[in-house]
């Protein structure tokens, strides 16, 4: 009877909530979307994998973020939040520095004005993209959003690019939080912050892989392309939208975008990478204060700060609470710090209509021709792309906003903002960047690295360009894939995957022969000389590749560790990489000292320094947090693949976490396909854990093995791949 009595209760609710619900849309409104949905069809393969079409672009915009609301909506709005600066008013007081950071660039009263502004077919999709996200909340009222209850077209513009916060999150919060504080009185508080550089950052490096390979270097004769993506896990939705209109795009969207921002269509195919260009400046504003205004100079003359007031709400035990702060600007940017006795204005790229035109039109290209077009729009700032398309094309290109400066100065310190002269000027164009366009060794690659490795000896200069056009130089991914690349000419999309997954890890190429060199030239007398020789055998035996049985990989990452952390400071004291001063400056004993200490560490934690790779590295997917738990007493799955950070492809970003000794990963590969654009376009991909955020799902964690294994399964893009592959077809709402 209780049972009964509580499953009637509970449908009640359900009911009360659905009645509730409707009453937030009129009529009209509700007949709108309704008449939008009719038209959308949604189709389920048997991966959960969202197919939508409809007969305008606006169609299949409606119903690709309908589908993406209903595999996991809590990113969404956590992406939407950020983006507008709203974090606290879900997650408290602790983020409302990270608010106002966002809010100093991205003012929800300008993204309405530009709204407004938009040419109609923007508006279009802008209006259908709220209006997608608007009748899934209608239609699903068991679900509670935190504080998005409502979305309006014009905030699809907060979030233009592909990642999140982009450039902004460049700006450190603690700096921020130092100048803009208040004391009690309410004075602002100017005090600069000096920020200790953290010497050893285990954090996998954020990025990206993308190949490119021509014709002249497949079996087939057709254009391969890798799309690899390395960023936190499940950070994208993988689906298809397709419109009698042209589009027809696959590949990876951010939550709660309304665009395919890695993928493919028929005809072309884009792949963005981390890119290293210097495209965020500070500027040292000279600052005075008279009767309470603030003016800065320029060439002598002074110019008045502009000055608003920014209110950030933020959740409390109390209910909402709100704080105001007074920030101010100059033409540079706004000011985020101070150094000294001068304020800091950062600029950088913002051109959020612009940002969101060239996102959205990029995945209807046709050809070299469009894309090229495409991005002389110059607002995908902090990317490079890679590009191949169906006529046989490759194509690099290294950034796509780097504004023209004064080459003499240093750009990667504050430079002075009284100055005109110092001021940008307008981005290079598309010919003074460092860009590859079909290269005659056949093949283009890009880890994060320079772009003057990106095709062999054919690719750019160093000598030719600015130091801003590059602030890093090669890494161990781009070494590795240029060795997979040069001199091959028998490439097929199978032997690209193989490629992708290359258990090569050249990293410790460079440092592991200093340790076998240490214990060889060791006396005997050495009390570790007899106690390492088993460890020291494995090591020389070991072929620096990973692998899940692999001893030598668990051996060499752990002694690589601890020795980086012992010898960091030296190493920064020295003005060296770590991996420098372990191969040439770290002592005998320092070298077998951190080895003795490996074989501890895993001793203690797993029985035995011989423990197998896979047993330590690990897959593990609890629920469908944003941070996700882990724990050893929970089912997980081995992964042989290793961090990009030693020049593993396939990147794998595992730490321990509290209470566990193994090794978690949160962040690497997390979306992969290869694409062949033959008569007909092939493709494979996989990504991390499932395509749903919802545990209770069978596409929660349904790819997890495939990922483990780096196993790509087949892409259905054409109404016949589907066929014997449909799990449902469906209407939004229905």
């Amino acid at each position: 009877m209780h049972t009964l009595n509580r499953y009637l209760m509970k449908n009640f609710a359900i009911i009360l909530v659905i009645i509730v619900s409707a009453c937030t849309a009129s009529n009209s409104e509700l007949a709108h979307w309704e008449t939008m949905a009719e038209d959308i069809t949604i189709t389920r393969d048997d991966w959960g994998i969202a197919h939508v079409h409809g007969p305008t672009d606006a169609h299949a915009v409606f119903g690709m973020i309908y589908a993406q609301a209903e595999d996991d909506f809590n990113r969404i709005e956590v992406n939407f939040l950020n983006s507008q600066g709203r974090l606290a008013e879900a997650e408290g007081e602790e983020e409302i520095w990270r608010d106002l950071r966002m809010r100093l660039f991205i003012d929800p009263v300008e993204m309405q004005s530009l709204y407004a502004e938009s040419p109609e077919w923007l508006v279009s999709l802008m209006d259908a993209w709220a209006d997608g996200l608007n009748y899934y909340l209608y239609t699903h009222p068991e679900v509670t959003p935190r504080v998005l209850t409502r979305f309006e077209p014009w905030m699809a513009l907060t979030f233009s690019e592909g990642s999140i916060g982009g450039d902004i999150e460049r700006v450190n919060l603690s700096q921020l939080q130092a100048f803009y504080d208040n004391d009690s009185s309410g004075d602002m508080s100017m005090a600069s912050l000096q920020l200790e550089p953290v010497l050893v950052d285990w954090e996998e490096p954020r990025g990206s892989n993308g190949i490119a390979i021509a014709p002249s270097n497949t079996v087939d004769g057709n254009a391969l392309f890798l799309i690899n993506p390395h960023t936190s896990f499940f950070f994208r939705s993988e689906l298809h939208m397709s419109s009698d209109e042209g589009l027809n795009a696959y590949g990876a969207s951010t939550w709660g975008q309304f665009f395919i921002y890695q993928g493919f269509n028929e005809n072309t195919g884009w792949m963005h990478t981390s890119s290293g260009v210097d495209n965020i400046d500070e500027f040292l504003e000279t600052v005075t204060e008279r009767d309470g205004e603030f003016f800065y100079s320029i060439d002598g003359d002074e110019h008045p700060l502009s000055k608003k007031t920014v209110t950030v709400a933020y959740k409390s035990a109390n209910g909402m609470n709100e704080r105001d702060f007074t920030v101010f600007r100059s033409h540079h940017g706004p000011i985020v710090r101070a150094q000294g006795s001068k304020w800091v204005a950062t600029s950088l790229m913002e051109e959020p209509l612009s940002a969101l035109i060239q996102s959205y039109g990029r995945t209807k290209a046709q050809g070299m021709d469009d894309y090229r077009e495409n991005m002389e729009m110059h607002t995908n700032s902090s990317n490079n792309t890679v590009y191949a398309d169906s006529d046989g094309n490759i194509a690099y290109w290294h950034s796509n906003f780097v504004p023209k400066r004064n080459a003499d100065l240093n750009w990667l310190q504050p430079v002075d903002g009284s100055i005109s002269a110092n001021d940008w000027g307008e981005p290079h164009s598309i010919e003074e960047t460092p860009n590859v366009f079909n290269p005659s060794v056949g093949w283009i690659q890009n880890t994060n690295n320079w772009p003057y490795s990106s095709a062999g000896p054919d690719s750019p200069k160093q000598s030719d360009f600015a130091p801003y056009f590059q602030r890093s130089g090669e890494n161990a991914r781009g070494i590795h894939a240029i060795r997979l690349l040069e001199n091959k000419k028998d490439f097929t999309l199978e032997s690209l995957v193989e490629a992708a997954f290359s258990s090569q890890i050249p990293g410790f190429e460079a440092v592991l022969p200093a340790l076998i060199k240490s214990w060889d030239n060791a006396p005997t007398s050495h009390s570790l000389k007899a106690a390492l020789a088993a460890q020291v055998a494995v090591l020389r035996a070991w072929d620096y590749r990973w692998a899940y049985e692999s001893v030598g990989t668990s051996l060499a990452t752990y002694w690589a560790e601890e020795l980086t952390e012992q010898i960091a400071e030296q190493a920064r004291d020295a003005g060296m990489s770590t991996n420098e001063y372990i191969a040439s400056r770290a002592s005998t004993d320092e070298h077998l000292d951190a080895l003795e200490a490996a074989s501890n560490r895993l001793e203690q934690d797993f029985g035995s320094w011989e423990t197998p790779w896979g047993e330590i590295n690990r897959f593990q997917r609890i629920n469908g947090d944003i941070v996700q738990p882990f724990s050893d007493s929970e089912p997980s799955i081995g992964v042989g693949f290793h961090s990009g950070r030693w020049g593993s492809l396939a990147s794998f970003g595992a730490r321990r976490y509290p209470g566990t000794v193994r090794r978690y990963g949160t962040s690497g590969n997390s979306f992969v396909a290869a694409v062949e654009f033959g008569e007909k376009v092939r493709a494979v991909a996989v990504t991390a854990g499932g395509e749903s955020g919802d545990p209770d799902s069978p596409h929660f964690d349904d790819q997890a093995q495939l990922y483990a294994d780096g196993n790509l399964r087949p892409v259905y893009y054409y109404p016949e791949d589907l066929e014997g592959h449909i799990e449902r077809v469906y209407q939004p709402g229905r």
